[in-house]
């Protein structure tokens, strides 16, 4: 049975907390984690519409009306999971939807102790949360990728995806591991850039090849690499279909390429 939010007192405290934090902190909006229901035209009123609120939420049926309200929403369909989960998960499809940016700060209200109120406030900032991918999760992975070759490619998507090319952010796909297969599940887009070079030059752990990747991202495709961190190819077109397969809303479509690649492939998708 879902949860009802409740207007209390205390919800209506810890939205003025919110108000006042963004606004002394510069932040960039206000993002409400809740896992039920809620009347939110009385949530919209008493934020008022001047502040940036996102709603996010575990199933559709949470979110009714809440987009009628004139609240932005996302649907997360994480049901059951850890708060801090859910809510990271909340900030990567509020950048992805471009509601937020991902170098600001943001301020999150949710239930840390009780899934059926809101009792914490968060100070987010997004730049540092996004690099915050540390070396204990990537060892969590299931995966033969050399932990210093993962954690190089994940330093570097976070570096295009915050700063990208010329101060741009660039979204894109690396697909590392399990290279034969990966290349079979998929085709060229187009010209690679990277063809015709020895290993060496093509080799991740080289800050020069980093560099020329980060030009190489803001093409259509995804980049193959081995688990040895040496760049297979580029502009690679992903057959791999993501059927069956659930997502949170508003993901896109590099996300469906890379649960589909990572289903038929031992590769790890960043």
């Amino acid at each position: 049975m879902s949860n009802t939010l409740r207007i209390t007192e205390q919800f209506k405290f810890f939205v003025r907390q919110a108000q006042e934090t963004l606004e002394q902190m510069e932040a960039s909006a206000i993002i409400m984690l809740y896992d039920g229901q809620a009347d939110w035209a009385r949530v919209r009123k008493l934020v008022g519409d001047s502040v940036p609120f996102i709603v996010a939420v575990d199933t559709e049926e949470q979110a009714e009306g809440a987009q009628e309200a004139g609240l932005k929403t996302i649907v997360l369909e994480m049901t059951g999971n850890p708060v801090y989960d859910r809510l990271m998960q909340a900030l990567l499809v509020a950048i992805t939807e471009d509601h937020i940016r991902p170098g600001s700060q943001i301020v999150a209200m949710y239930g840390g102790f009780e899934s059926d109120t809101i009792d914490t406030i968060s100070l987010i900032s997004l730049k540092e949360h996004l690099n915050r991918l540390t070396r204990t999760d990537l060892r969590q992975l299931n995966t033969t990728v050399p932990l210093e070759t993962l954690n190089t490619i994940v330093n570097l998507a976070v570096e295009i995806g915050l700063s990208g090319r010329e101060g741009k952010p660039v979204g894109t796909l690396f697909v590392v591991g399990d290279k034969q297969r990966v290349l079979a599940e998929s085709h060229p887009g187009g010209f690679d850039p990277v063809r015709g070079y020895s290993r060496s030059e093509r080799n991740i752990m080289d800050a020069r090849v980093r560099e020329g990747i980060k030009e190489i991202a803001q093409l259509d495709g995804a980049i193959i690499i081995s688990a040895d961190g040496v760049v297979e190819a580029s502009c690679r077109i992903l057959d791999a279909t993501a059927d069956n397969i659930t997502l949170s809303k508003g993901l896109g479509s590099r996300h469906w390429a890379a649960a589909g690649i990572t289903r038929c492939t031992k590769a790890v998708a960043i």
